[in-house]
């Protein structure tokens, strides 16, 4: 029983030390969404920007229940507050992680949450200013003259949301295939042997992400086989460097 005491108190110590670290992330979250919510509007109209560039005559976006103007401010403030509370949370989670790391584990830590976090901001960046204009003008310009477009306001934030918020993880694609080459995972050849397959399943996700149409789903795939190609490319020149070394 002696002999299980010290075990016990290092699990206790532990568990101990996540929920503080869970706590101060939580914090983090609540206090940036609340500090978000007070200028949720204008954060609204910067969201909103794509479809009235897509569609100038828009006069405006409708909402159709008492509490939904409400419930999308909040969720565009609560998107936003889990945004810049991610080097935070990054932070918390090195923390916790880093005492039983060795010193060149922990300069690997370190770069895999910079590159990382890095690719999920220019994914982001690149949603908001590139796929989400073109896909819009895209949806909107196929209606004909009679029909008037009335988009409501929490299923335009919901397709933002998801897109942006997908192809910030899908940038996050070449670092996961580096990683699963590096460590050996994989074959230097793996990926570029199964090309087509992840075609396939790539323009699924576009497709799935634009709610079912074609040519929107087609120009979302095309950056996600770029970036694809990207990550076998760069497993290939690893694996040849470290064979070389």
């Amino acid at each position: 029983m002696s002999e299980a005491n010290p075990l016990g108190a290092f699990f206790r110590d532990h568990l101990r030390e996540l929920r503080r670290r869970v706590a101060i992330s939580f914090g983090t979250v609540v206090l940036f969404t609340l500090a978000a919510y007070a200028y949720s509007d204008p954060l609204t109209v910067f969201l909103l920007r794509p479809i009235f560039r897509a569609l100038p005559h828009l006069q405006g976006l409708v909402y159709t229940s008492l509490p939904e103007a409400f419930i999308a401010y909040f969720k565009v403030s609560l998107l936003v507050g889990v945004a810049a509370a991610l080097p935070v949370i990054l932070y918390q989670i090195w923390m916790f992680v880093s005492p039983g790391l060795r010193a060149g584990e922990r300069r690997v830590a370190l770069q895999v949450v910079f590159w990382a976090t890095l690719l999920f901001v220019l994914g982001v960046l690149f949603a908001y200013l590139v796929v989400l204009p073109q896909i819009l003008q895209i949806m909107l310009g196929a209606a004909g003259e009679r029909l008037l477009a009335r988009p409501r306001l929490d299923d335009y934030l919901a397709f933002v949301a998801r897109t942006v918020l997908c192809l910030g993880l899908a940038f996050e694609i070449p670092f996961l295939m580096v990683a699963a080459g590096k460590i050996g995972l994989v074959a230097p050849h793996f990926f570029r042997g199964k090309r087509l397959l992840s075609y396939g399943a790539l323009f699924g996700l576009a497709f799935l992400l634009v709610a079912g149409d074609f040519l929107s789903a087609l120009l979302l795939a095309v950056p996600l086989a770029l970036l694809y190609e990207a990550g076998g490319l760069a497993v290939l020149l690893l694996c040849r460097k470290q064979n070389e070394e």
